[in-house]
C-alpha cells in the first residue's frame, strides 16, 4: 500500500480551499479528487489546485485508490455523508459540527466501529502552537490545579457578511453549533471530558435579514429555527467548570475569548479559532500578564487533523481530532438547550479520551516524533 493516504474531498464550499492549501504541507495525505453537487464548480476548484479528478460523489465513493474522505459538506449533510463514506470502506474526516445531535453522533461512531474504520472531525485549532502550548502549561502545573474557565464569542451574526448565511439560523447551526466546537474542543483538550452542563438558551429575533452586499441576497429575510443566544456551564469530569457565552444577537465588545484560572496562575488563551498565539500568564504574585514563549509550531492549518489521522492510519494509533472527541462535543451544545427546555442538568451520557498532546518541538510538516 502507498505510504500516502489518498483523499477524496466532498463539499467544494468556502471551506474547501483552507483544506486543499493547508494539507499540502503533510506529506502523509494527497487530496486526489474531489465533489460537489454543483459539478462546475467541483471542476473549477480542481483546477485551480491542481486535483487530478473532479467527479460525482458517487464516483468519489467507488473510487478504490480513495482510502479517506473529507467531508465538507453543509453541517445538516455530515452524518449522512460520514456514513455513506464508512458504508463504501472509507475513512471519513468531517467539518464540524460532527452532527446535528448526538443521536446521528452516535450512529455514525457505531457504524465506524462496526466497519473497523475511523472517523475525525474539525476543529483541529487545538493541534497549533498556541493551544498546545496552553496544553503544556497546564500539564506541567504552571496555572496548579484547574478551577474554571471563561469562554466567549459574541457578535452580530453572519448576515451581513457570509456568502450564503441562511444555515447558520437552520436545525444544527447557531452561535453555539457553528464556533461552540472550537472553545468546547479547547476546553477538553485543557481539562478533559464533561460530566454535566447547565445553559439558558434564547432567541431575540425570530427573523434575520441579509445585508451582506451581494444584490442578490441583499434584504433577504431568513427564518431563525435555532438558539441564537446560549449561556452555559461545563462541569468537567476533574472537577473543573467552564462558563459559555455565545450570541449572534449583540453587538461586539472587547472579551477575552477564553481565560483559564488555576489555584497557582490565571492563563489568556488564544483565540480557539486560530492554530497561534499568544498565550499569556499571570501569576500568584504577579500583577500583569506576561507573554509565554510558544513551546509549540504554531505554523499549522486546517488540514492538520487529517493528516494526524493519516499517520493514525499507517501506525496504528490513536488520532487526536477523534469521532468521539467531536461526538462528545455534540453532546455538549446539544446540552445546553436541553438543559434550558428541561430546567435541569443534561447529564453526559458520551465521554471521550483527552487528546495526546503534540511532542514538543515537532516541525511545522510533521505530526510524529
Amino acid at each position: 500500500m502507498d505510504s500516502k493516504v489518498k483523499v477524496g474531498l466532498i463539499g467544494c464550499g468556502k471551506i474547501c480551499d483552507a483544506y486543499f492549501l493547508g494539507s499540502k504541507r503533510y506529506e502523509i495525505i494527497e487530496i486526489v479528487a474531489c465533489a460537489d453537487l454543483d459539478p462546475a464548480r467541483a471542476r473549477a476548484k480542481a483546477g485551480e489546485h491542481a486535483i487530478p479528478k473532479a467527479c460525482t460523489v458517487d464516483e468519489l465513493l467507488a473510487d478504490p485508490a480513495i482510502e479517506m474522505v473529507l467531508n465538507l459538506t453543509i453541517p445538516a449533510a455530515h452524518a449522512e455523508i460520514n456514513e455513506r463514506a464508512l458504508r463504501a470502506g472509507k475513512h471519513v474526516y468531517a467539518e464540524k459540527p460532527f452532527a446535528l445531535n448526538s443521536a446521528d453522533a452516535q450512529r455514525v461512531l457505531a457504524l465506524a466501529k462496526a466497519k473497523n474504520l475511523l472517523v475525525g472531525c474539525a476543529p483541529d485549532t487545538f493541534l497549533g502552537g498556541g493551544l498546545q502550548t496552553c496544553r503544556k502549561l497546564v500539564d506541567d502545573g504552571a496555572i496548579g490545579k484547574p478551577v474554571a474557565a471563561l469562554a466567549f464569542c459574541m457578535g452580530h451574526g453572519p448576515e451581513h457578511w457570509h456568502p450564503s448565511p441562511d444555515f447558520f439560523y437552520k436545525r444544527g447551526g447557531g452561535p453555539m453549533f457553528d464556533m461552540g466546537p472550537y472553545y468546547i474542543t479547547a476546553l477538553i483538550n485543557l481539562f478533559g471530558p464533561v460530566a454535566r452542563v447547565s445553559g439558558s438558551a434564547g432567541m431575540s429575533l425570530t427573523e434575520r435579514v441579509i445585508t451582506n452586499p451581494d444584490p442578490a441576497l441583499f434584504g433577504k429575510i431568513i427564518g431563525v429555527e435555532t438558539p441564537t443566544h446560549v449561556t452555559g456551564v461545563m462541569d468537567f469530569v476533574n472537577g473543573a467548570s467552564a462558563t459559555i457565552v455565545m450570541s449572534f444577537d449583540v453587538w461586539s465588545y472587547p472579551l477575552p475569548c477564553l481565560v483559564v484560572h488555576g489555584t497557582e496562575s490565571t492563563m489568556e488563551v488564544p483565540d480557539p479559532n486560530t492554530f497561534v498565539g499568544p498565550v499569556r500568564l499571570r501569576t500568584a504574585t504577579g500583577k500583569t500578564y506576561n507573554e509565554v514563549p510558544l513551546t509549540h509550531s504554531e505554523d499549522r492549518g486546517r488540514g492538520t487533523g487529517l493528516a494526524d489521522m493519516a499517520y493514525a492510519i499507517r501506525a496504528k494509533r490513536p488520532h487526536r481530532a477523534s469521532g468521539e472527541l467531536a461526538g462528545h462535543v455534540v453532546e455538549v451544545m446539544e446540552g445546553f438547550e436541553r438543559s434550558s427546555n428541561s430546567g435541569r442538568y443534561a447529564i453526559m451520557s458520551s465521554s471521550c479520551q483527552r487528546p495526546a498532546m503534540l511532542p514538543v518541538g515537532l516541525p511545522a510538516n510533521a505530526l510524529d516524533s
